[in-house]
């Protein structure tokens, strides 16, 4: 099901990142194995009345001069325009209205996105109003007063926001083709991947990193099956700067992650793998996706008898949190293995999609505990009463047991493996919530 994405644009200092983390809450936490996604903050999951939406923050880089702000926030403008549903223009009642905010409020404009104009640090409403009302000069609606240190006026924001919202439930419903994303780094070869199972050259690719425009998703037909790919390389001017860069494929992974059955990501044989990788990677593990490795350029690297052991070894090691995402190595130009992806999806989908009946899992467990004792502290031993799967996609079970506390994270890695090994699961995550029940 995909959700809506909010993005928000602003100059620096005009309480960007504060709004951020007011709407995303104490509720981004540090995922202690899946390395630099969340420490960087730059999208959250946010709930609002029945609605579930992805907030963006494209702010990030606050530069010193005036003419590189603009530039920036153009490049911020952008990346908000091309990715988002709905747009959150922040301005400052302090600093009234700035030559830059009329320059970026014009590209708004013309976008015709939808566009939520707010006024931030307005802690008294009565005195600021009037300086509220000179925001109605950049002719892109009301101006919201809000404060996003003292909260106020925030719950009005949101409910203009959700308005906006297209209404997914409809486009989704009847679609059944499998949805791919193919995320990466700049420059790993997405849209040579895209276009070489396409047949087409459908985007425009050049050697600069970040050159494809416009990402279009694109149908294609293998086997007489259909599938849908959700291309997210789609940067259209090329930044300087290699964080706008890195900051702007992660943005676009977040929102083709969320539409997506199965993660392609792909990693550049020729310049090994990278933290890099591993954060955008971690996207597609956080969202509990199904997820495929796939090294490119692999016709580029010297190899010897060892090298696809020892490259399979690199990945496994930075992208240690996955290792259920099985790997393959192929050249998108040459189309080298690429047709094997097909097979690849279609058995990644179907163990994310697979239910285990509960007497059979239970057997699983059962043999499992016999074989490594549960944990104890202070003669107390965790005990588990059952285990059943309450989703699919990820694949999610829930496990009762006498003590939360006992329930080690090593030993539901154990159990987890035990599962795997009884079912397979290649691809796709798993995802174990415990509860504590009292004995009967």
């Amino acid at each position: 099901m995909s959700r809506p994405v909010v993005a928000i644009v602003g100059r620096p200092n005009v309480g960007k990142s504060l709004l951020f983390n007011k709407l995303a809450g104490e509720r981004i936490s540090i995922v202690k194995d899946t390395p630099g996604v969340t420490r960087d903050r730059i999208y959250a999951d946010v709930e609002w009345l029945n609605h579930d939406f992805i907030l963006i923050d494209t702010g990030g880089i606050e530069p010193d001069s005036k003419d590189i702000i603009l530039s920036q926030m153009r490049e911020q403008a952008q990346i908000a325009i091309d990715t988002a549903d709905v747009i959150i223009f922040m301005v400052n009642v302090r600093d009234g209205l700035v030559d830059s905010d009329s320059k970026v409020a014009d590209m708004l404009r013309r976008s015709k996105k939808p566009v939520v104009l707010v006024v931030n640090k307005v802690d008294d409403f009565d005195k600021y109003m009037p300086d509220v009302y000179e925001f109605y000069n950049l002719g892109i609606g009301d101006p919201l007063p809000i404060s996003a240190a003292g909260k106020l006026g925030i719950g009005d924001m949101l409910d203009k926001v959700v308005e906006h919202f297209p209404d997914y439930s409809v486009l989704d419903e009847d679609d059944d083709r499998p949805k791919v994303a193919v995320i990466g780094k700049p420059n790993a070869g997405k849209s040579s991947l895209v276009n070489k199972l396409a047949g087409e050259k459908r985007t425009i690719v050049s050697d600069i990193a970040g050159t494809t425009r416009d990402a279009i998703d694109t149908e294609i037909k293998y086997n007489k099956k259909k599938y849908l790919f959700i291309d997210t390389a789609g940067l259209r001017r090329k930044s300087k700067i290699k964080e706008d860069l890195e900051r702007y494929s992660i943005i676009r992974a977040v929102s083709a992650v969320d539409k997506a059955d199965v993660v392609i990501i792909m990693v550049d044989a020729s310049m090994g793998i990278t933290e890099q990788d591993a954060k955008i990677a971690g996207i597609s593990h956080e969202k509990g996706k199904a997820a495929i490795i796939a090294v490119n350029k692999w016709d580029l690297v010297e190899k010897d008898n060892n090298s696809v052991k020892k490259f399979t070894n690199d990945v496994k090691n930075i992208l240690s949190f996955m290792p259920y995402a099985p790997i393959i190595f192929i050249s998108a130009v040459s189309g080298q293995r690429v047709y094997k992806l097909f097979d690849m999806i279609d058995a990644v989908i179907e163990n994310s999609t697979l239910r285990i009946q509960t007497g059979v899992l239970n057997e699983i467990v059962t043999e499992a505990t016999a074989m490594v004792q549960p944990p104890s502290d202070k003669g107390k031993r965790l005990k588990i009463y059952y285990v059943t799967q309450v989703a699919v996609k990820p694949p999610t079970f829930v496990i009762f047991v006498n003590s939360k506390k006992l329930m080690h994270f090593s030993y539901v890695r154990y159990l987890e493996n035990k599962i795997r090994e009884a079912f397979g699961f290649e691809g796709t995550p798993l995802k174990f919530i415990i509860r504590e029940r009292t004995e009967k």
